[in-house]
């Protein structure tokens, strides 16, 4: 059973005078942010990207794609610009940006202000280090978005999104946060095992950053009858490590770890990929954020907060992780220009 709430009480988010605070408006933090505001609830946007927080404020946020398209008011402002006594904040900023923006959140928390990580990656661990698991939870999301403009973004599927206290308590808070999140998608979960989902998403994230190494789509690269061989030694990887470290791993969207669990078969990863290119093709965000970070923003990615982990978690319980180690040199050439994105840089990852 769950541990009994120990956490501070906290009220239903947005419905009183105090905001939702997303912080990081991008593709994650936008989306979910327009939906609550449509629904009526009090949002407060916080992000550096000066271009899309002044179109924001000016035309409010439009969302286009498959899933809906309406466009709603919303206040967009710079981090130097947000008043101290924060309750609840979405934090959507990429991985390896989590330390700069909690170095400005951290003195802008009320008592009972706490952080929600809507990213990708093991940020919690990073977030509770530096201001505590008890103003931490847990989120998974994997739904798929682009930013395409400033103040537009496409939603080009829904996906599964899960929250759930660290030490798996049924909180008050986390329970208003479920209820909030069920705005954007009603099948969220509430989840007294949130470290399975994101373990779970560290292994298919393994497998899309490594989809960013050519100029296809995620699911024309799951689908690659030559490349699945290092795509399901990718996702062994990751759940070797996260065995070794008593974590069990939880499904979605067509993934399924223990399908790549230590002693699991070829035929049963297979299967799992089917899955995952029917779920990817039926999105209209064809390729990941990494390849879009790579290819159209040529900027950093967050393979070395999201990614590298895997190996130095392997590392500390003895597993070796030779195709994660590979996938962040190479994506680290395409990065700095010494690759192109191709099938051959695919192939070098052998």
């Amino acid at each position: 059973m769950p541990a009994e709430d120990s956490t501070p009480k906290f009220p239903p988010p947005g419905s009183g005078s105090d905001p939702i605070v997303i912080w990081g408006a991008g593709a994650v933090g936008g989306c979910i942010g327009a939906w609550l505001i449509r629904a009526g609830m009090d949002v407060l946007f916080v992000d550096t990207d000066a271009a899309h927080a002044e179109a924001i404020r000016a035309h409010g946020l439009r969302i286009v794609g498959p899933v809906d398209e309406f466009r709603v008011p919303a206040s967009c402002v710079h981090p130097e610009d947000v008043t101290p006594g924060l309750g609840l904040i979405l934090l959507a900023v990429k991985a390896h940006h989590t330390e700069d923006a909690l170095a400005v959140i951290a003195p802008l928390l009320a008592d009972d202000g706490f952080v929600v990580s809507v990213q990708n990656g093991l940020n919690e661990v990073v977030i509770a280090e530096r201001i505590g698991a008890h103003r931490t939870v847990g989120c998974f999301v994997n739904f798929g978005a682009d930013v395409l403009e400033p103040a537009v973004i496409m939603r080009g599927n829904r996906g599964a999104v899960v929250v759930g206290e660290l030490d798996g308590a049924r909180s008050q808070r986390v329970v208003a946060v479920h209820e909030l999140l069920r705005v954007f998608e009603p099948d969220t979960v509430l989840t007294s095992h949130i470290w399975g989902y994101l373990w779970g998403k560290l292994a298919y994230g393994s497998m899309l950053f490594a989809t960013a190494l050519t100029d296809a789509s995620i699911a024309d690269v799951l689908d690659s009858v030559r490349h699945r061989p290092l795509l399901i030694g990718l996702a062994r990887e990751a759940m070797a490590v996260a065995a070794a470290r008593g974590v069990s791993p939880e499904p979605f969207d067509g993934f399924d770890p223990s399908a790549f669990a230590p002693g699991a078969t070829d035929a049963t990863a297979q299967e799992s990929l089917d899955r995952l290119v029917r779920f990817n093709r039926g999105s209209a965000k064809s390729h990941s954020g990494v390849w879009r970070d790579l290819a159209v923003r040529k900027r950093q990615t967050e393979v070395d907060a999201q990614i590298a982990p895997i190996v130095a978690l392997g590392a500390e319980v003895g597993i070796a992780t030779p195709l994660t180690g590979r996938l962040v040199e190479l994506i680290h050439d395409v990065e700095q220009g010494r690759r192109a994105q191709s099938w051959e840089t695919l192939d070098a990852l052998r």
